[in-house]
């Protein structure tokens, strides 16, 4: 399958996501179907929504047995934004639900000082640092700014996987990396320029 193989299970900004990959330069095509999934050549894992909800649609709908295949046995590239990346974790407080455990990470919920000044969901622009170097996170920007829209966020066991830092009344992990393995906690397809270098590099990998 040429192109990038965007994963529609019914949670996610799929067109905006489509979009930004075609200004990107990139083809790419959405699917449901889990044969396609399984041979895609590169993929993207897009998500807005619950945790556990999300899980329970992967694995009903066969897509959890194609990820793994695609991913984790013939090394794919996948890139999974907002519940996207949450999903490679092992286990999310939300909804209390195991992940696809690619991560070596938890989700768990913000706990923040002082709830007036940082509300939750953590919504709007903020900064990223970078914690390693990546492919695809080469060239961005020192601080870019990104969009997120999150209420949870990844609790990394090895830091080693931390790809970007963001602070939030307190350091999270706003984008992963390991192996073949790429997540972005904030929406790169919301997040103009930044966003669009972003996803150029995802193509290019």
């Amino acid at each position: 399958m040429s192109g990038i193989v965007v994963v529609d299970y019914g949670m996610g900004n799929l067109h905006s996501v489509r979009r930004k990959l075609r200004d990107a330069g990139a083809h790419s095509v959405l699917t449901q179907d889990p044969a396609v999934v399984a041979t895609a050549e590169k993929l993207v894992l897009p998500g807005v929504g619950h945790f556990a909800e999300a899980m329970r649609t992967l694995e009903s709908s066969g897509l959890r047995e194609a990820l793994d295949g695609a991913v984790r046995r013939r090394g794919a590239p996948i890139l999974g934004i907002c519940l996207g990346m949450q999903l490679f974790a092992a286990h999310s407080e939300e909804g209390d639900a195991a992940g696809l455990g690619w991560i070596a990470a938890d989700v768990v919920r913000f706990r923040v000082s002082d709830p007036i000044r940082f509300k939750v969901p953590h919504i709007g622009w903020n900064d990223v640092q970078a914690a390693k170097e990546s492919d695809l996170t080469r060239g961005l920007e020192a601080r870019a700014e990104f969009y997120f829209v999150h209420a949870y966020h990844l609790a990394c066991h090895d830091p080693s996987d931390v790809l970007l830092k963001t602070t939030y009344d307190y350091e999270f992990p706003s984008a992963v990396a390991r192996e073949n393995v790429y997540g972005v906690q904030f929406h790169p397809e919301k997040s103009h320029d930044a966003g669009l270098a972003l996803l150029r590099r995802f193509a290019a990998i």
